[in-house]
């Protein structure tokens, strides 16, 4: 059963710009799912969608087959969401946070509570606001998760953390919910952290799915093409290939991405345009995350 689906999802802020522009894809019962993309991709805009805090102008979005929107407490009483910009009462006390919320979730869960304050050391007589930033998150991250929700949202939650407290927030968010089987979609602009964490990976670009990908997928069926200057070969053409996804100028040589493996990239640039000079190799997440960032128009 798909838990997360988006279909054809459109939300423009000012006329003429979209933010996303036909955003279709699941995200299925059990998975992990990295939501990645530059600064402005859509990506916040999209979880906003999702958990009903903002409205799609066209197409429609489902959580357990439900409308966010048209039946919200239904469904947020089986998701936990955590967000970068996220803000908790700052005149309560840590331990008046965690009361109010069981109150609110019945399958509130004692003993993830416990694991949790001790694991990070959470001062349950402080107020919020003089919380560190790390502290605030790891908060947020307890609320959200010891409901044992069925669905985990996070939106860039570990931005701003030293590389220490990013890894243990985002693996204690996996570990904790794997144990039941939730889902989780999560964006983050860390590609190790998504390449550690998730088993698919949905990169949006310009408001659109630029690729959708199982993570071993990305790591056997794409590679980067350097293609030599002084082959007279110009960028729209390679641009042209069906198989090519973006390309960037650089000094060294053209730089394009192909949904192919090396070899098969190799036979394209030969046999369509007489390129026998490039260099294809496959590509890591994060160099694939650079070039195509920079090397769509």
């Amino acid at each position: 059963m798909n838990v997360v689906a988006f279909q054809n999802i459109h939300r423009s802020y000012h006329r003429g710009t979209h933010v996303l522009d036909g955003v279709t894809f699941d995200v299925e019962k059990g998975r992990v799912v990295g939501l990645v993309g530059k600064n402005g991709a859509g990506k916040t805009t999209l979880l906003r969608i999702a958990m009903g805090m903002l409205e799609a102008q066209r197409g429609t979005v489902r959580l357990f087959g439900l409308d966010p929107r048209r039946e919200p407490m239904e469904v947020k009483r089986r998701v936990g969401f955590v967000s970068e910009d996220q803000i908790l009462p700052p005149f309560m006390k840590v331990s008046q946070v965690l009361d109010l919320h069981r109150g609110l979730f019945p399958t509130w869960d004692e003993g993830i509570t416990r694991d949790l304050i001790d694991r990070f050391g959470i001062p349950l007589r402080t107020k919020i606001r003089a919380l560190s930033k790390g502290q605030a998150r790891q908060v947020a991250l307890l609320c959200a998760v010891a409901h044992k929700p069925e669905l985990l949202l996070l939106d860039e939650p570990a931005a701003g953390l030293d590389p220490a407290a990013r890894r243990e927030f985002l693996e204690t968010s996996i570990q904790l919910l794997n144990r039941t089987g939730s889902t989780i979609l999560f964006s983050s602009h860390y590609m190790t952290d998504v390449e550690r964490l998730a088993d698919r990976i949905v990169m949006l670009h310009e408001g659109r799915v630029l690729i959708e990908a199982e993570l071993d997928e990305l790591h056997d069926q794409y590679s980067l093409a350097l293609v030599p200057h002084n082959g007279g070969t110009s960028r729209a053409e390679v641009d042209s290939l069906e198989s090519c996804l973006g390309i960037r100028d650089r000094s060294d040589a053209l730089h394009a991405v192909f949904n192919l493996e090396p070899d098969s990239a190799a036979r394209l640039l030969e046999t369509e345009l007489g390129i026998t000079g490039s260099l294809c190799r496959r590509i890591a997440l994060e160099d694939m995350f650079v070039e195509l960032a920079g090397g769509q128009q």
